[in-house]
């Protein structure tokens, strides 16, 4: 629900000149990126996919096929770092400027938000500065690295997709994968939350939809 209302954020802001996916092994990947497909056509843009099967043969995580089962619980427990795919989005990212560069584009949108900086180091502002500064000074075009909700919850998302007329039904956040979203994963909860947190109706299917789980303690003291 991120990367779909960055894509229609995009759009109402900048010419969109192309949308990319990467296939990287994820347990969800066949689940998110037919949505991400079809948001593509439906704002007339280019949509890529591009594979990195290297990722799920090399890496260690449990978000990939090869890992082990996907953690249930809040999404800033620390059983959730299970969840890493290390330095992912920098090697996206790279990829996806050299594309850009290619393909005459001045920018990149990434959707990292808030809620995504007590467990992902590569989604924090910090990294996102330094990775800008090298996409810019690696390339001819000095290509831009955007990202329009760093600061945003993810009901803060919720609420601007809702603005952007995002039809959340059309999206996949679930990281096991599975035919409808379980409501107990990580990605689950925060995807329950960001709604509840926006006032709006949540059109997911849920295979759960027992209580949410509190905010771990360390988090509210470190918040």
């Amino acid at each position: 629900m991120d990367s779909v209302t960055a894509l229609h954020w995009a759009r109402r802001e900048h010419a969109v000149v192309a949308a990319v996916s990467f296939d990287y092994g994820a347990k969800h990947n066949h689940r998110e990126i037919p949505f991400a497909a079809e948001h593509a056509a439906q704002i007339g843009a280019r949509h890529e996919v591009i594979a990195l099967d290297f990722v799920n043969r090399l890496f260690a995580s449990d978000l990939l096929k090869n890992g082990g089962d996907i953690p249930e619980g809040h999404y800033e427990a620390e059983n959730m770092q299970r969840t890493v795919v290390p330095f992912r989005n920098a090697i996206m990212l790279s990829i996806a400027c050299g594309f850009a560069e290619s393909i005459g584009a001045g920018g990149l949108v990434i959707a990292a938000h808030g809620g995504d900086h007590a467990i992902y180091p590569d989604c924090r502002e910090e990294f996102m500065r330094a990775i800008a500064e090298a996409m810019r000074l690696g390339t001819y075009a000095g290509v831009q690295l955007l990202r329009p909700f760093i600061a945003l919850t993810k009901g803060g998302i919720a609420a601007e997709g809702a603005r952007l007329g995002v039809d959340f039904a059309r999206t996949w956040s679930c990281y096991k994968g599975g035919s409808i979203h379980c409501g107990k994963c990580g990605t689950c909860v925060e995807r329950r939350e960001a709604f509840a947190q926006a006032g709006l109706a949540d059109p997911t299917e849920y295979a759960s939809t027992e209580a949410l789980p509190p905010r771990p303690e360390k988090t509210k003291r470190d918040s």
